[in-house]
């Protein structure tokens, strides 16, 4: 039939073929593809197709084709072809392939070109239909954040935190009048409403360690009962970066003679070294009979510790 312009290709394969080098005096040959019997390929010696099957030419099975009988190196040829085996020739048209023709799973990772699958191709189901977390996510577990347009996983422990991890209190249990470091009567809140947050800070003869690094705001609340003949009885705030030499932070003034008054003193104490940084509380102008007053049922002079953040 007459056509006007191109062909059109009427064959879509052809089948896979395969030369064999003669070996002088051998019968077994290695097929490159399994077979089942020998009726899966089409034998041919010396241009000669050769008739299949046991006392004929050849038999085979497996990827072991084996001969009636030997050939001669550098004289015969043999090559097959693999009935089952067909090799594409020609693409199929475009449009062709639909749905019906694709396996399950047959479009691998592979054939996917990278940033072909946008958003209008993810159901939106993709996160919340599948399990959730029923507690706080281990540090290890990721998430996925954009970097400039650049899709990147994070691990929780680079992102966790913004909450306060440490919160405590203390107390002087009895008053105490003079001048001098607060060394003794010193108690964690034990009243039935508090709780700590984290583990905590250490008091060792009035001097407090701090748990982990970090910015804490710490706060010295005293209540005094100022001697008729002074009125400015003071609560220090001193703190060490050496664990040796105290400077003032802060200082919470006494009020009026012969009354009794609160002096609050708060500071930021940036704690960078758990074994060095550490603060502790003093008292001084206390004239006469002037007391900072102490209980050990209630809070009267008390100080207070909150980890704000990661120290700078």
């Amino acid at each position: 039939m007459a056509y006007l312009g191109n062909v059109p290709a009427r064959s879509f394969i052809s089948f896979e073929r395969q030369v064999f080098t003669i070996v002088n005096s051998q019968t077994a040959y290695t097929l490159s593809h399994s077979v089942t019997n020998e009726n899966d390929i089409r034998l041919v010696i010396n241009n000669i197709v050769q008739e299949p099957g046991s006392g004929k030419a050849y038999t085979a099975s497996g990827t072991t084709l084996t001969l009636s009988a030997a050939l001669v190196n550098g004289t015969d040829e043999m090559y097959c072809v693999f009935l089952g085996r067909a090799v594409g020739t020609v693409n199929a048209p475009a449009g062709s392939v639909t749905t019906s023709q694709l396996a399950g799973d047959a479009v691998t990772e592979a054939k996917i070109a990278d940033g072909a699958v946008e958003s209008e191709h993810l159901n939106n189901n993709v996160i919340s239909g599948q399990t959730e977390l029923a507690s706080a996510p281990a540090d290890t577990d990721e998430f996925l954040v954009s970097d400039a347009g650049t899709l990147k996983r994070i691990d929780y422990s680079l992102i966790k935190g913004g909450g306060i991890t440490e919160a405590d209190m203390f107390r002087l249990t009895s008053s105490k009048s003079g001048d001098g470091d607060i060394t003794a009567n010193l108690e964690r809140i034990d009243d039935a409403s508090f709780a700590k947050i984290g583990t905590g800070m250490t008091e060792s003869s009035g001097i407090f360690s701090f748990p982990v690094t970090g910015l804490y705001e710490v706060t010295s609340n005293a209540t005094f009962s100022s001697d008729s003949g002074g009125d400015n009885c003071k609560m220090n705030i001193k703190a060490t970066t050496n664990n040796s030499s105290y400077d003032d932070l802060a200082v919470g003034h006494g009020g009026s003679s012969g009354q009794e008054n609160t002096g609050t003193a708060t500071a930021f104490v940036n704690v960078t070294d758990v074994s060095n940084v550490k603060v502790k509380f003093t008292l001084s102008s206390m004239i006469g009979s002037s007391v900072c007053k102490g209980n050990t049922l209630h809070n009267e002079t008390s100080f207070y510790f909150i980890r704000l953040g990661d120290s700078q």
